[in-house]
């Protein structure tokens, strides 16, 4: 099956070339070096490798401000300029006012139309599902678009039966901060599990939001670890993908992650990665977040 996979990574931009501010320097990350050549910094934020090509991609779409979640992650999914639809930037969470555009516009639902497969990767734990309960409607746009589109959101049965993958990947988050008792994996082994999954659909989604927290100034404690758990599933990602039948899209929705001078967002461009089926083609029509869902439905049906 020719299909796409897209892996959302919250929160992280190209940015200066500094050792002391820029964990892609500081710690290095072999998904850029092995497969790219180099890590990415303003000064080289343009590079290809066959069929893998990355590149920055504008954020903050002409408006105002610093960019932020809600409306990065519309912009991405519904292919709309979200901050330019409010004339602000907005987050963390969706705001009021585009819950109709994800409803009607989001790309799972899009698919759907077009009678295509789709599957959103992450499970939750049952916290989440007991938050929902109580009507509580502070949720991200992508667990947003599955509820407004049927989609079902996967649970720790389906981690266990190796049917879904934790936002964290390994399982270990869960473990210790949730008192799950879930059989670890390797970076690599959630990276096979994804690619595997995602053969069985058109469209599939996975989202890892912790780089975000990290820029934040969250988590310190866990950062290398977390750092280097991303970076062997990316990483692993690019070597087993099927680049004959995969379009593969890692993307970002602003700069954060890669400034650790500053707890907030920055202008930053976001990261772009394509790769696979018809990357090339992907990339050069991606030049700001509302171009990403218009170059998977021009490329990839």
């Amino acid at each position: 099956m020719k299909n796409v996979l897209m892996i959302f990574i919250d929160g992280v931009g190209i940015g200066k070339e500094d050792y002391d501010n820029n964990p892609f320097f500081q710690l290095g990350f072999k998904t850029f070096t092995d497969h790219f050549g180099l890590i990415p910094s303003l000064k080289n934020q343009n590079l290809s490798n066959k069929k893998k090509h990355l590149k920055g991609i504008d954020a903050t779409l002409n408006v105002k401000g610093l960019p932020q979640s809600g409306t990065g992650q519309v912009s991405i999914f519904c292919g709309i300029n979200a901050a330019k639809y409010l004339g602000f930037h907005f987050g963390p969470f969706p705001h009021s006012k585009t819950l109709e555009l994800i409803k009607e516009k989001n790309i799972f639902i899009e698919f759907i139309k077009r009678n295509k497969k789709v599957f959103f990767a992450n499970a939750y734990p049952k916290i989440f599902f007991e938050y929902i309960k109580k009507g509580r409607t502070k949720l991200s746009v992508t667990s947003t678009s599955c509820l407004l589109s049927g989609i079902r959101l996967n649970n720790s049965t389906d981690v266990r039966r190796a049917k879904a993958l934790t936002a964290e990947i390994t399982n270990e988050r869960w473990n210790k901060k949730l008192n799950y008792n879930l059989r670890t994996i390797s970076p690599e082994g959630g990276a096979k599990r994804l690619l595997r999954l995602s053969s069985n659909y058109h469209f599939t989604l996975f989202e890892f939001f912790l780089t975000d927290h990290l820029g934040h100034g969250r988590h310190k404690e866990e950062f290398v670890n977390i750092h280097q758990n991303l970076d062997r599933f990316l990483s692993e990602i690019l070597v087993s993908l099927d680049y004959k039948n995969t379009s593969l899209i890692i993307c970002s929705d602003h700069g954060n992650y890669e400034d650790l001078s500053v707890k907030g967002h920055t202008t930053n461009p976001a990261l772009f990665i394509s790769a696979g089926r018809n990357s090339d083609k992907i990339f050069n029509d991606v030049d700001d977040l509302t171009q990403i869902k218009s170059a998977i439905f021009n490329h990839c049906l």
